[in-house]
């Protein structure tokens, strides 16, 4: 699917807002508020990605801030009564960062995401030297690709290669991402894999067939 934006590279954020090691605890609040993010990588040396302060990390301080916690808290959430002291971003950090390669798909960002709960991931090289960052929001920008472009697409990827000589020629129609194919061809066989083809277009919604069978 040479059309399609179907790597991390191709909708990841490439200008990084991060902090150090020893950025204190009321800068990366400010930082936050400032460029509007929810989660800061944290560096060291040339740009290796050692870990992640989120707005979770930094939410302890404010928890604990006038109550002495019973002793079940203090046993299931020493890790959080650790961060409420903390002062630095070394302290707050969530390490080893959970990060992902600019070579991953989409798919397999996402599922990063869902599987370890984090709202944005660090783009990273072999070495660990940050690229870019992608978020959720990066990952859902394939749904703004117009209609016209993927039906385009799947005409040209899908449609063509599939079904080269149709009994009637095969139309393509796209509204608001979902995918409808109309026509005859000669080997029904082949709709499973024309749908399971037109789903990994990235932007396609839904996708409906209406054809049919050569009849003898």
């Amino acid at each position: 699917m040479h059309g399609s934006p179907h790597i991390v590279s191709d909708v990841m954020t490439h200008t990084v807002v991060a902090v150090g090691r020893e950025a204190p605890f009321k800068d990366i609040v400010q930082i936050m508020e400032q460029w509007k993010v929810s989660a800061l990588p944290v560096l060291e040396g040339e740009g290796r990605v050692v870990g992640v302060v989120s707005e979770a990390d930094l939410l302890p301080k404010e928890e604990f801030r006038d109550s002495v916690p019973d002793r079940f808290t203090q046993m299931s959430r020493l890790s959080d009564l650790g961060k409420a002291g903390a002062l630095a971003a070394e302290e707050l950090m969530s390490a080893p960062a959970v990060t992902v390669h600019p070579d991953a798909t989409l798919a397999q960002a996402a599922r990063i995401m869902a599987q370890r709960s984090v709202k944005r991931l660090p783009v990273v090289d072999d070495e660990g030297v940050i690229e870019g960052v992608v978020s959720r929001s990066d990952l859902l920008k394939v749904f703004l690709r117009p209609d016209d472009e993927l039906a385009e697409e799947i005409r040209r990827e899908v449609v063509s290669p599939l079904f080269p000589l149709p009994v009637e020629p095969i139309q393509v129609k796209v509204s608001d991402g979902v995918v409808t194919l109309t026509g005859k061809i000669r080997d029904t066989s082949l709709v499973p894999v024309a749908a399971r083809l037109i789903r990994a277009v990235e932007g396609v919604v839904d996708v409906d067939f209406d054809l049919s069978g050569q009849h003898t």
